[in-house]
């Protein structure tokens, strides 16, 4: 059997996740194994006293298999005969699992929760992982009235629990919800917060941010 047939054995008989295979070709003749060798130089040959050692990888460094493969047809074209043995072998790392993205509206249902009791009034922001959202969640967050901000991509927006200012807290969860809908991501977070305000002769507190009211 030719080195190639007995490569393909080989292959063959390898797990179906294999990711390299460490082999042994023994030639009995001395001067053939010096020109295998010779004809196996890409392969990074290492002799070793019961023949010549390589080794092919499918992905990642190393020689591929189709090389490999074009080599031993070389050999085989001269009539070099062996045996090849399969010292080794190992298998691809299994990819690493998807890391489960919390939503916008339970990361709303935390940044509320950890709020002391008696909140009445909160300034929130909502940045957007992508530029591409910005017209997009504009429209779908609209009842919070999302003003922009800086030049990072996202929108803020007041909130009241009460009364004032500013959406109610189901309102923006709801809002948020639909963001979660078209798998629009980014963090929402409470930036400032207000705890048992009463209005006095106004709909509710102003925050002066940057020498502006917010």
């Amino acid at each position: 059997m030719g080195l190639v047939d007995q490569w393909r054995a080989i292959e063959g008989a390898l797990p179906d996740e294999w990711a390299d295979a460490r082999l042994l070709l023994r030639i009995d003749d001395a001067e053939k194994a010096d020109r295998a060798a010779a004809l196996l130089a890409p392969l990074n040959v290492g002799r070793v006293s019961a023949g010549l050692r390589f080794y092919t990888a499918r992905r990642g460094s190393g020689p591929l298999p189709d090389l490999m493969s074009r080599l031993l047809a070389r050999l085989d074209a001269e009539g070099i005969d062996g045996a090849l043995e399969l010292v080794g072998s190992g298998e691809a790392e299994p990819p690493p699992s998807p890391v489960a993205r919390r939503t916008l509206a339970a990361t709303w249902d935390t940044e509320v929760a950890a709020l002391p009791p008696d909140w009445s009034d909160v300034y929130a922001e909502l940045e957007l992982t992508s530029t591409d959202y910005l017209d997009r969640a504009a429209l779908l967050v609209a009842p919070v009235n999302p003003s922009r901000y800086g030049g990072r991509p996202g929108y803020r927006f007041r909130c009241a629990r009460r009364f004032g200012y500013g959406a109610s807290p189901g309102m923006v969860r709801r809002c948020l919800e639909r963001l979660d809908g078209e798998r629009i991501t980014g963090e929402v977070r409470i930036l400032r917060s207000l705890a048992d305000t009463e209005p006095v002769s106004t709909q509710g507190p102003v925050w002066y941010i940057g020498g502006r009211s917010v």
